[in-house]
């Protein structure tokens, strides 16, 4: 799935919903005296379209001439930008401080500075009650500005206060904005190597972390401050493959909303992530029925309102909810029951392919291949394995890029495709070692696979045997465990011993692993 340039408004106009479309005729009629005007045409044409193409334009919207268009789709896209603005000023609490700060410098420009101090010094409240730091910082700094101008009997006591209140909340945003960077440069790490793969990667993701950790005390660390702090925990400990304490932080992240309860509608992004990465830690810890707790707490969120006016919200909310479900197929090895989850993707992905990113859309796709290849049917593992390598750029999540190329082997060798299988070795070879990323697992996997071809079929059961022997001591590693997250081969070579399907000898496991 390359990246595809694509128009930036026909991007914003694909992205809103019918009823703020509708909205936008209603803001546009009033604007303008001609209800046809050339920028509504424009609207039309591109609404209708799937694809971007200015040929199609000039043909259907007949008044309009291509000197005009740049302009005109400036002049298009600021005024949806400020019809949608309206629309959700009364569901985003950002926006309504905004609008108030717009209407206290309207005020402060007309000279009535009482009136703007007076606006401003109730924003800044709701700014407080809702952790809008940044936007109480501005403030401040406004009423600064007011009160050097506006001289009242009070300036001295006034002026120690808001000097107070600006040094409160600058020493609250730098622990923030400390704790925030640290967090994002640990998640770019995992996004971009995934676990750790050797000594070397361990030592070096520990030396980051411990020497970019300064000290703190929980107790005086502001709301963003401690989530940030355990955001920074959770990927760390996720890099690390130490699931139990990532499942400790990303339970710390979740229960600070739970303590807070007037921020999850505030900041109901960062608490979805949260129970995001709860899910995440619990599947790979195989805690399966406080999974399921999780789950169906998440999806009671679909009913909440804010997931009706917030598009974004409502895209992360689906996508959390199909790679979790998938997930809980994993965990029971129900991958008969899965496969009816990927008409509902494809539809997801379809619908949302304009704002869908590479790393999105890879991790379904293989996740959907590993349902495939659990159940059975190889050719659909296949297919959905190629779009993976269909995508040129391997510099993100490039774990998903080789372990992708490595169950596309053992699903040709399932199909019998052998005259193609010694390509695709050396070929996956050689792509594993250009990403620096051929473990001993994936060397004896491919050598493993190579020998098949050679075997006899009286061999094959003790060829097999032996294998799952040598693999289970790798497994056994801490940093070739890594591979075994991506690829459960001991359950597949267990099926080639046992001769039955790779779902049964799974959930033959999980009804032991009950007992």
């Amino acid at each position: 799935m390359p990246k595809q340039q694509i128009d930036p408004l026909f991007q914003l106009i694909k992205s809103i919903s019918k009823s703020e479309k509708r909205n936008f005729k209603l803001y546009a009629n009033r604007i303008s005296s001609d209800k046809e005007t050339k920028f509504l045409q424009l609207f039309d044409v591109l609404d209708k379209m799937d694809e971007y193409n200015e040929l199609i334009i000039l043909k259907k919207a007949k008044d309009i001439k291509q000197s005009q268009l740049p302009n005109l789709k400036a002049h298009l896209y600021k005024q949806l930008l400020t019809s949608l603005r309206l629309t959700q000023v009364n569901h985003d609490i950002s926006i309504s401080i905004r609008e108030q700060i717009d209407h206290a410098k309207v005020l402060y420009n007309k000279g009535l500075y009482q009136q703007s101090l007076r606006i401003l010094d109730k924003t800044k409240t709701l700014a407080r009650k809702n952790m809008k730091n940044i936007l109480v910082f501005e403030i401040i700094q406004f009423e600064k500005l007011i009160e050097s101008q506006y001289v009242t009997k009070s300036i001295e006591n006034r002026a120690e206060e808001i000097t107070r209140e600006a040094s409160q909340i600058s020493k609250t945003m730098e622990g923030v904005v400390f704790f925030s960077n640290m967090s994002i440069r640990l998640y770019g790490l995992y996004l971009k190597v995934g676990y750790v793969r050797n000594e070397k990667d361990m030592l070096m993701v520990k030396e980051f972390f411990n020497t970019n950790l300064l000290p703190y005390d929980i107790q005086t660390l502001s709301f963003f401050e401690k989530l940030y702090l355990y955001q920074s925990y959770v990927w760390y400990y996720l890099i690390v493959q130490d699931f139990l304490m990532c499942y400790k932080y990303a339970q710390k992240w979740v229960d600070l909303f739970l303590t807070n309860p007037e921020m999850i509608p505030v900041h109901t992004d960062l608490y979805l992530k949260g129970l995001n990465n709860v899910l995440v830690a619990l599947f790979y810890t195989n805690h399966v029925s406080t999974f399921k707790k999780n789950l169906r707490l998440l999806r009671k969120l679909e009913t909440k309102d804010q997931f009706k006016h917030n598009s974004n919200l409502n895209i992360l909310l689906q996508m959390f909810l199909f790679v979790h479900r998938i997930n809980r197929h994993f965990m029971e090895g129900t991958f008969n029951k899965g496969i009816h989850l990927v008409p509902k993707i494809e539809n997801f992905l379809a619908e949302h392919k304009v704002g869908m990113d590479n790393h999105r859309a890879l991790v379904f796709y293989y996740k959907i291949a590993c349902l495939y290849f659990g159940n059975g049917q190889y050719k659909e593992a296949i297919k959905y394995l190629n779009r993976i390598s269909d995508v040129r750029d391997t510099s993100l999540r490039g774990d998903i890029h080789c372990f992708g190329r490595i169950l596309n082997l053992i699903s040709h060798y399932e199909l019998e495709n052998t005259e193609l299988l010694e390509y695709q070795i050396r070929s996956t070879y050689r792509f594993l070692a250009k990403m620096d990323d051929l473990q001993e697992v994936q060397k004896y996997i491919l050598r493993f696979l190579r020998r098949l071809s050679s075997i006899s079929p009286d061999q094959l059961k003790d060829e097999l045997k032996k294998s799952r022997i040598d693999l289970q001591k790798l497994a056994n590693d801490p940093y070739e465990k890594r591979a075994f997250l991506y690829l459960d081969i001991i359950s597949w070579l267990d099926a080639k011993i046992k001769n039955r399907p790779v779902q049964e000898v799974i959930m033959e496991k999980i009804e032991k692993n009950k007992r």
